[in-house]
Order: C-alpha cells, then sequence, then structure tokens
C-alpha cells in the first residue's frame, strides 16, 4: 500500500506496536508508518485515517479488535473524548516503560549518540489527582455527546484540534479533587445567574476561563476568575458562593482579558484575601500568582530538584547560572549548596516573585535579572559560572544561547527538559563542543499523559 492509495476517511485494520512522542500509538503496515490517536502497544485496531501525508499517515482508533495485555479499564468517564491522559487505558508500569524509550529514542536518532546509557525513569508514586493547577474554559458551544444534556454554559477542556468546542468536565482525575467540586458549583451559579461565556468566534460574551492553583503542601486554594471586562458586581454572588463554601480558598482573583488572544492572562484585580497562594518545596516555601509558572505537579517537583543536586554534585564554591529561572524554586532550592546563583528569566512579575521567594526564605547569595536569555549575555558582565542549569520552554534553547553557554564554558551543564526532541537537539550541539553526557535520568511528573522530564548532565 503506498500513500496515494490510501485516502482520508477509509478504515483500516492495525495492529499497534509502539508509542510516538505525544501519546499516539505506532503501526507500521505495508511500509507505511500509521500514527494512531488512543490507540496503544499491542492492540488490534479498526482505525479511520484523518491525514495522508508522503511518509505518513495518521489515524483514530474507532474500535478495538483484540485488547492488549497492558490495557486497562480507563477511571476518566471523559477519556474517549478528551485529549489529556491519552494513556489512561495503559498500565502505569508500561507507561514509563514506553516514556524511557521514549527519551532514548530521541537521544539516538535527534542526538545522534550511539548507545546512550539512560537510568530506569523515576516514577511517580501518586499517579492520580496530582495537578496543582487546571485552566479550564467558559463555553456555550460544547462539544455534545450522545444522551448527553447541557447547561447553557459548561466548564471544561478544549476537544483536540477544535478551539471553539469544549468539553464539559465533571470530573477530572489528575487534578486534586477540591477542583471538581469549585467547578461543579461555579457552573451552577453561572448557570443560575445566566452570565454569558465569551465566544471565540465572534469574540463576544464575559466569562473566559476559570483558573484554579493549589498549594499542595500549604492546602491554599486560589480561584482566577478570567472576564472580558471588569464588572465586579456580575461575579460577586460567584465569589461569596466560593468563600461561603470552600474554607481552603485563600485567594480569589478577577484577570481581565479584553483582547482577542485566547489566553489567561491580563490585568489582575485581588477579589477577595491575597494575590497570592504558597508552596512548599522541602524546607522553602514559594509565592505562587496567578500567571506565575510553577511545576503542576508538587508531590514530584522535590525529588526533580533532589536529583539536580545530586547530579551537579556542587562545591561550596560553584557559581550557578540558572537559566529561566522563573519564579526561582531550582535556584533558591540548590543555594545552600553553592557560593553564589544567578537567576535570569524574561518574565518581569516572574523575577518579581522570584525576589521576593528570596527574601522569605533569607536566601542572600541568589540574584535574579530579567532579560530575554539570547540577549543577556552581551548586555551584562557578572562573574562567569562553574555551572549553568537550564530549564527552558518546550521549543528548547534558541541558537544563539547556545553559543553563548559554549562560549563561557561552564564545566558542568544541567539540561532539565520536557520535551525530549528538542533537548536532544540542543544536547548534540553540545557535544560538538567537547562536552560529555554523564548523566541522563528521566523523571515521570505526569502520569497518563506522554509527557516526560528528563534531566541531562554535561560535563568537559
Amino acid at each position: 500500500m503506498e500513500n496515494n492509495k490510501i485516502k482520508r476517511g477509509e478504515e483500516i485494520e492495525l495492529i499497534i506496536s509502539d508509542i510516538a512522542f505525544g501519546g499516539r500509538g505506532i503501526s507500521k503496515f505495508n511500509d507505511l508508518i500509521f500514527f494512531v490517536k488512543d490507540a496503544i502497544p499491542n492492540q488490534k485496531v479498526i482505525a479511520r485515517i484523518s491525514k495522508v501525508k508522503k511518509n505518513y499517515a495518521e489515524a483514530f482508533k474507532i474500535k478495538t479488535v483484540e485488547k492488549s495485555i497492558h490495557e486497562i479499564e480507563p477511571r476518566c468517564n471523559h477519556f474517549k473524548y478528551c485529549g489529556g491522559c491519552t494513556l489512561q487505558q495503559l498500565d502505569y508500569q508500561k507507561q514509563i516503560h514506553y516514556k524511557e524509550q521514549q527519551v532514548k529514542d530521541n537521544i539516538i536518532k535527534i542526538g545522534e549518540i550511539k548507545n546512550p546509557k539512560i537510568n530506569n525513569i523515576i516514577p511517580c508514586d501518586k499517579i492520580f489527582n496530582y495537578r496543582n493547577k487546571m485552566e479550564y474554559t467558559f463555553s456555550g458551544n460544547p462539544w455534545f455527546i450522545a444522551d448527553e444534556t447541557y447547561d447553557d454554559v459548561v466548564i471544561g477542556l478544549h476537544v483536540p484540534k477544535r478551539f471553539d468546542k469544549i468539553l464539559s468536565i465533571d470530573e477530572c482525575h489528575i487534578n486534586d479533587s477540591i477542583f471538581n467540586d469549585i467547578n461543579i458549583n461555579i457552573k451552577g451559579i453561572v448557570n443560575k445567574l445566566k452570565l454569558e461565556p465569551y465566544h471565540v468566534r465572534d469574540h463576544q460574551g464575559f466569562l473566559r476561563f476559570l483558573v484554579l492553583r493549589m498549594g499542595i503542601h500549604t492546602g491554599e486554594i486560589m480561584v482566577n476568575l478570567v472576564t472580558s471586562g471588569y464588572k465586579p458586581i456580575l461575579i460577586k454572588p460567584i465569589i461569596d458562593l466560593i468563600i461561603k463554601k470552600f474554607s481552603n480558598v485563600s485567594s480569589i482573583v478577577n484577570t481581565i482579558n479584553a483582547n482577542k488572544n485566547n489566553t489567561a492572562t491580563g490585568n489582575t484585580k485581588i477579589m477577595y484575601g491575597k494575590s497570592y497562594i504558597n508552596e512548599k518545596i522541602g524546607n522553602y516555601i514559594f509565592k505562587i500568582s496567578s500567571n506565575s509558572f510553577f511545576q503542576t505537579n508538587s508531590y514530584q517537583v522535590k525529588i526533580l530538584y533532589d536529583y539536580i543536586i545530586k547530579t551537579a554534585e556542587f562545591k561550596e564554591s560553584d557559581i550557578v547560572y540558572d537559566l529561566y529561572c522563573g519564579t526561582g524554586t531550582i535556584g533558591i532550592y540548590i543555594s545552600s549548596y553553592v557560593k553564589k546563583v544567578y537567576g535570569i528569566e524574561i518574565v518581569k512579575n516572574a523575577i518579581e516573585d522570584a525576589k521576593f521567594n528570596a527574601k522569605r526564605n533569607n536566601v542572600k547569595n541568589i540574584f535574579f535579572y530579567t532579560s530575554d536569555i539570547k540577549d543577556y549575555f552581551n548586555n551584562n558582565k557578572i562573574e562567569k559560572p562553574n555551572t549553568i542549569i537550564i530549564d527552558p520552554p518546550r521549543p528548547g534553547l534558541h541558537p544563539q544561547v547556545v553559543k553563548d553557554i559554549i562560549k563561557l564554558s561552564p564545566s558542568k551543564i544541567i539540561y532539565v527538559s520536557c520535551n525530549p526532541s528538542t533537548q536532544a537537539r540542543d544536547v548534540k550541539l553540545f557535544l560538538e563542543s567537547k562536552y560529555q553526557i554523564s548523566d541522563i535520568q528521566p523523571i515521570d511528573m505526569f502520569p497518563h499523559t506522554p509527557h516526560i522530564e528528563c534531566v541531562i548532565t554535561l560535563k568537559k
């Protein structure tokens, strides 16, 4: 079978052999590669072709002909339609097996490293109810499922590849369970009040997003109502309900986004309590504001940070750069092991939080700067580092940043990433400049999802 002989909409029987990065099943049939949504290894499925390209085809499972020996019943009622927990039908031990394999495949194929030595993946002890943040969308345009009826306003998550359709969510099994209760209560009152959800096509309406955050180790909860305008009278009944029913909600804020961009950011006003909540990692306590980046799995983040300390083998004389430092959590956490830490981050609000966090934790050997990383090194003169810690966004490092790091010539580079493909791409560049890999450690931070964290240590 050749690509020009298969058509979109055609159905085909496939045996799934592997999982691709992103969570889709892989099948090879007549020298073609098929990426099949909702399929896992060792299943035989009927799949419908959704896209045909020169070298591969995409499809989605419409029926399981033979189950995988590692297949389990998904806990979530939304599994079939929601694009979040794509691996929930796969036994957790096999999930982490395939995630570890994906790290290895990326290092071999993209990093062009033969026979890489990779440590066994560190799994999660808690594989459900681990997320400390969820971003739901208000909508009047639900994704209709047979036999279901919907209120005028639903609260839920985007259906994969549909920016305008929202899957109504009553119970998510990977966020903290109290989020489900808050979600249901807010959905009830906004329908009672007949508040209008925002329409992403005509850019009309009021309610945009419901963002919930929790300090797992402090119990503090933030509720962020994102609206298209500032109308405190309209949302006051919602705020009163939250305060009455949920005693551990310590922060309610209203973020106003009047722009057409479909994001939960904007000008934020405090409606109740503080503008932030707190979370603990080990002996340190951190401020989490409405737009702050913070690792979404508080149960696993200490394991990640402890591993950074282990693999870095810090000395008291070390000067460390913490690039893409966010609110300073990594730099502050490692600060007692080294002489100085310099944290650099482009988001101004994050740096303000980082300085606040350093002061409240009485950390005096850490210094923060607001800058785009790729521009920073040409405009600033600070002492050179022994170690550089990198935890960039999913797209990885800008080529100029790689060049600047190589020019600084640190003896150690600790590269933390949730995207093994861009990490492998960047590591390859460091290896071309006399660095060698001393350690590769995958860590599962996101059970039931295709995402995987990995720490790669490079030394000269």
